[in-house]
């Protein structure tokens, strides 16, 4: 198998040990299995300051239009996307939340509004792409559930100019596979490509690397999701060769 992809048994030990380091450093992720089945996901709620900016909204609503007519261009064009740019980790460099102030009103797309937002994450398996996948959704606290142009709007300024290049390439809107319920997701087509880099530089150097640790601090970012340091010093990697099926607490 290559090392720039997983299997779902090396899934499963990765969410596991990223567990036991949340636990230790109380970083609120948890393991949710789905009743009646073997299948489960990773969890984490985090409440985020965004300032929600209008001055890119009407082209993401242009987008949302004509997006879906104009997909197969994009995909041509997905190299200039977040993903893409991640290949040797440019442009996703760690950043910290913006600052605001909670604001008593609902989340209006206004120029320059702060926000207190709720997100949930979670990170699923991918079986067609053998690889995590990133879904989120996002509320105001008072409850309304964003859309996906305030969502598009809430990405940090460093992420957006490639969010709008190719927009339903980067975030889009789907089911939940094992909720069925409509959230947002990271799309996860570019994944092999910057995860391979980075898997076969960790086996020449036998450097201990969690896949799910690693793709998570390349891919959080853009959605405001951060991880701490700590993960990567107290890291240690998920072997290929065992045989053992490992559950999530």
């Amino acid at each position: 198998m290559s090392s720039c992809l997983l299997n779902e048994e090396n899934f499963r030990r990765c969410c596991q040990l990223l567990l036991q380091q949340s636990n230790r450093l109380g970083d609120g992720w948890s393991w949710e299995p789905v009743q009646g089945s073997e299948e489960g996901y990773l969890r984490k709620t985090a409440l985020r300051s965004v300032i929600i900016d209008s001055s890119p909204n009407q082209e993401n609503q242009n987008a949302s239009h004509t997006g879906r007519d104009q997909l197969e261009q994009e995909q041509e064009q997905s190299r200039l996307s977040a993903p893409a740019a991640s290949s040797d980790a440019d442009g996703f460099e760690s950043i910290e939340d913006d600052g605001g102030d909670e604001d008593d009103g609902v989340c209006a797309v206004s120029e320059g509004s702060s926000r207190v937002l709720q997100y949930e994450y979670h990170i699923l398996y991918s079986c067609s792409y053998r690889t995590p996948v990133l879904y989120f959704r996002a509320f105001t606290l008072e409850g309304r559930s964003l859309s996906l142009d305030e969502v598009w709007s809430a990405v940090h300024p460093n992420y957006r100019l490639r969010l709008q290049q190719s927009p339903w390439n980067t975030i889009t809107q789907q089911e939940h596979p094992l909720l069925g319920q409509s959230f947002f997701v990271l799309h996860p087509c570019r994944t092999e490509e910057f995860m391979k880099p980075v898997m076969q530089a960790a086996q020449q150097e036998l450097r201990p690397v969690n896949y799910v640790v690693t793709w998570l601090s390349v891919v959080g970012p853009l959605v405001g999701l951060e991880i701490p340091l700590s993960y990567s010093t107290q890291s240690h990697p998920a072997s290929h060769s065992d045989t053992t099926r490992t559950q999530p607490d």
